[in-house]
């Protein structure tokens, strides 16, 4: 059975077509090697689990890798700092390999949800001893951590974390905390909904800045198409494609991955491309943007929703679509942060623009269908300013 191009979930390199993560998998073992403490904050499906799952190999010969997912703990779970504690004993348990006796003795008591005393402080008093004696330095990995973040059992866990950070060259603690999510949790107070009360998060102002560039490059688009056609033998122009898809997406790993993924599943055969070699042109490209465009995916669905949860993100995006106001960029501003924290937009020169051309036309088709529009451009204005 070949390779497919994937878009549901994280990618396996023995199961599916996928860039080379290598460059960016020795930038991040830099910053674990050096002991910090960060977040991986980008937009819906832009590649964070398939990253951390393949940061979890290429850590583990090295380090004791812990790799944990929020959202197996429910809502509930936060609660309270028992039912927390006791859902993160049973995740760490699950994920953790050769755990002293000792501890784990400690663990499954926890997890059973009765010990009154299991406190946050008592949890990490355990996991201290867990580091103190792993034959490798550990590394916790907490992938959708902003699933609960809005919560103060939360933000606890962050100030224990941070505690132990400091004291890091007189107790043995983690080597290195990854966090990863959407909402930048140093900054969370932008997820809370309306009713509900502004929780800070600065525990957590120990975090390194991550830098690591997530998007593919052409070159890494190439590649991938490159793995394809060695299956595949359809003749096309490598880098031709590559910079087609490119062109169109600005990297964004979906995009690019959906837009193969049409080309290979849904328009091979068909029409005018009954042959695959003519799927693999730049018409066979410009019929799977067309495609993209007019489907409904999860994607795009989380970008039409964050417009209508935030109405000074969708006034913004009006104005940038309809208006062609320059708007500087201003990492203080939260109008401008939160656009580029959900993916709508890149910064170029210190000037805000859409993120790619996919979501160009996107966006402008949906504003186009709203019902303000048939009125006239001076109350689509007013509606969405």
């Amino acid at each position: 059975m070949r390779k497919t191009f994937n878009t549901d979930g994280y990618c396996d390199p023995e199961l599916n077509y996928m860039v080379d993560l290598t460059d960016r998998l020795h930038e991040i073992k830099s910053m674990v090697d050096e002991e910090k403490y960060f977040t991986i904050n980008r937009a819906r499906q832009y590649g964070k689990t398939t990253t951390l799952a393949a940061l979890t190999q290429f850590l583990k010969d090295e380090y004791h890798v812990i790799s944990l997912d929020f959202q197996t703990i429910s809502h509930a779970d936060f609660e309270s700092e028992q039912r927390f504690v006791a859902a993160f004993s049973r995740e760490f348990l699950a994920a953790a390999e050769q755990v002293p006796e000792s501890i784990k003795r400690k663990l499954e008591q926890y997890s059973s949800g009765t010990m009154e005393e299991a406190t946050l402080s008592v949890l990490f008093q355990t996991l201290l001893d867990f580091c103190s004696s792993s034959k490798k330095r550990v590394v916790l990995i907490v992938d959708e951590v902003d699933t609960a973040s809005n919560n103060q059992v939360f933000l606890d866990f962050l100030a224990q974390l941070r505690a132990y950070y400091l004291r890091r060259r007189r107790v043995q603690t983690f080597q290195s905390v990854i966090l990863a999510g959407v909402y930048n949790i140093r900054n969370i107070r932008r997820k809370i909904r309306p009713d509900e009360e502004h929780k800070q998060n600065s525990p957590w102002n120990i975090a390194a800045d991550f830098d690591v560039d997530m998007s593919f490059c052409p070159e890494e688009i190439a590649g991938m198409l490159r793995q394809y056609e060695n299956d595949c033998h359809t003749g096309m122009d490598i880098d031709e494609i590559a910079a087609l898809l490119y062109d169109y997406t600005n990297g964004y790993p979906f995009l690019v991955s959906r837009l193969c993924k049409l080309m290979d599943e849904k328009i091979a055969g068909k029409g005018v491309f009954a042959d695959v070699r003519d799927v693999w042109t730049k018409e066979g490209v410009l019929e799977a943007v067309k495609l993209l465009l007019s489907e409904k995916n999860t994607l795009f669905e989380s970008l039409i929703g964050k417009l209508n949860d935030y109405p000074e993100l969708k006034g913004m995006i009006f104005r940038l679509l309809f208006q062609g106001q320059t708007i500087t960029y201003n990492a203080d501003d939260p109008a401008t942060d939160m656009p580029m924290m959900f993916g709508f937009v890149r910064v170029e020169g210190a000037v805000v623009q859409i993120a790619n051309r996919i979501f160009e036309t996107r966006l402008y088709n949906y504003f186009l269908t709203l019902p303000e529009a048939q009125i006239g451009d001076k109350i689509l204005v007013e509606a969405v300013v």
